[in-house]
């Protein structure tokens, strides 16, 4: 397989779920930067002289969350991506408001393969600021759409009314 050129910066607080995300990720072709803590990826950032495309980290981690070290990351680095990962319910609730991207635990191969390379293709996002989740594309106006009714009113529902 064609490595890719793409960079992922991955926080995982458990051992044996980072080993093996990060081989699924090796895989697939990406260059990955594995972190056991938030406090590591930081330092492994700010040692980091090239681009990081995609920030993968945990939600709930010992120290500091992911939403956390995502805030801290993209001041330093505003093009790189962001992705959270949780186990727990109401994970994605976590980063609605920021716009980026998730993926719920547990995932199949395939599943994390497939999102890390449509969030790195895909749209760019950005923070709302109505807490609704945006994308920065052209809006078409909604403008008059038929709905499949008549234009006129029947003769009939005219004398009934």
């Amino acid at each position: 397989m064609a490595l890719s050129s793409e960079t992922i910066l991955l926080v995982e607080d458990h051992s044996a779920l980072l080993k093996l995300v990060k081989q699924i990720l090796e895989d697939a072709g990406f260059t990955v930067i594995s972190a056991i803590s938030a406090k590591q990826a930081i330092r492994l950032e700010a040692e980091f002289p090239g681009t990081i495309d995609l920030l993968l980290s945990d939600v709930r981690m010992r120290g500091m969350s992911g939403p956390i070290l995502a805030k801290k990351l993209k001041e330093r680095r505003p093009q790189m991506r962001v992705m959270l990962m949780s186990g727990y319910p109401g994970g994605a609730l976590l980063v609605l408001n920021y716009g980026w991207h998730y993926i719920e635990k547990p995932f199949v191969p395939s599943g994390l393969v497939g999102k890390v390379k449509d969030v790195l293709r895909g749209e760019t996002r950005e923070q709302s600021t109505d807490r609704f989740d945006t994308l920065k594309e052209t809006r078409r106006p909604f403008g008059r759409v038929s709905l499949g009714f008549p234009t006129h009113i029947s003769s009939r529902a005219q004398r009934r009314a």
